[in-house]
């Protein structure tokens, strides 16, 4: 089978302590890596509850420096439990700079690379441009010990461009931390349409692509403290897809789940030989999608 790497995840719910939930991700890592995770993936902004229903500055202190706290704790702990781990912060830049930003750490405990968030949103409940500058990085896939790892957050997880630069670049392996789900009071019809253009979207990336997909969701009730609305259900439904886009691990809609699966990277080479869609790009007839409409 060649390159064999145990990929897992953290589908987990947040309260309003933080310590309580890093403590909580910290005894998932450690459940996964007794299981031989080598690669272990969190939700999006997994410390703190998804503060971004409201517009509040007061949510700008929960906003951290890298390195910083939170970096030395993760950092010790994929250390000590030789995995690399994809975490996701609040980071502060500087004064009235802010990012939502992945790190990942190697075995060491060493920062292999960073990814700052490209595609920001604003829609009601997830009003993430009060809070995120745009990342300035781009798609950079980042180099680790158990394979090149493309990083790209949530709301990019719609975007094929994105998941495109990646895969290009070299990425094996794309995985989106992501803090997604439905407004309580949409019909069960609409919730299913939401739900299964997500799965679906990713999927398509990794068809697409010719590589492996990590998306990883949070679950559970957060109340919006404005009382705007009636919040957000966390849908869950985390998963590992491969290279054709089959499903290789699944968590489901409401539980606090860890999963893990393991993946043969050598997959890509066999798949990409049979569906060629890179050597068949037109790259001479795309030069339109960088405009913002084509008229």
């Amino acid at each position: 089978m060649g390159r064999i790497v145990r990929v897992g995840f953290v589908q987990q719910s947040n309260s309003e302590d933080v310590k309580a939930n890093i403590e909580k991700l910290t005894d998932n890592i450690k459940f996964l890596a007794k299981k031989g995770a080598e690669l272990i993936v969190l939700p999006e902004l997994h410390n703190t509850l998804y503060f971004c229903q409201k517009e509040s500055v007061e949510y700008f202190d929960l906003a951290e420096p890298i390195p910083g706290p939170s970096t030395e704790h993760f950092s010790k702990l994929a250390k000590d439990q030789k995995v690399v781990l994809v975490t996701s912060m609040f980071e502060k830049r500087m004064a009235g700079v802010y990012h939502n930003t992945a790190v990942v750490f190697e075995r060491d405990g060493s920062i292999a690379g960073i990814y700052r968030k490209m595609h920001i949103p604003d829609d009601p409940g997830f009003y993430e441009k009060f809070y995120f500058t745009p990342g300035d990085i781009g798609f950079k896939p980042i180099d680790t010990s158990i394979g090149r790892i493309g990083v790209l957050v949530c709301w990019d997880q719609w975007y094929p461009e994105a998941a495109r630069l990646m895969a290009l670049s070299g990425a094996e392996i794309i995985v989106y931390p992501t803090a997604i789900g439905w407004d309580p009071d949409d019909s069960d019809d609409e919730k299913d349409r939401q739900l299964n253009a997500w799965i679906i979207s990713q999927r398509g990336h990794a068809v697409a692509n010719g590589v492996f997909v990590v998306s990883v969701n949070r679950v559970g009730y957060e109340k919006n403290p404005s009382d705007k609305n009636t919040g957000i259900i966390f849908w869950g439904n985390s998963f590992i897809a491969g290279p054709q886009g089959e499903i290789l691990c699944s968590s489901g809609n409401y539980d606090e789940e860890n999963c893990y699966a393991d993946i043969a990277l050598t997959r890509i080479e066999k798949v990409r030989r049979i569906w060629p869609f890179f050597r068949d790009r037109r790259i001479d007839a795309y030069g339109d999608i960088v405009k913002r409409v084509i008229d």
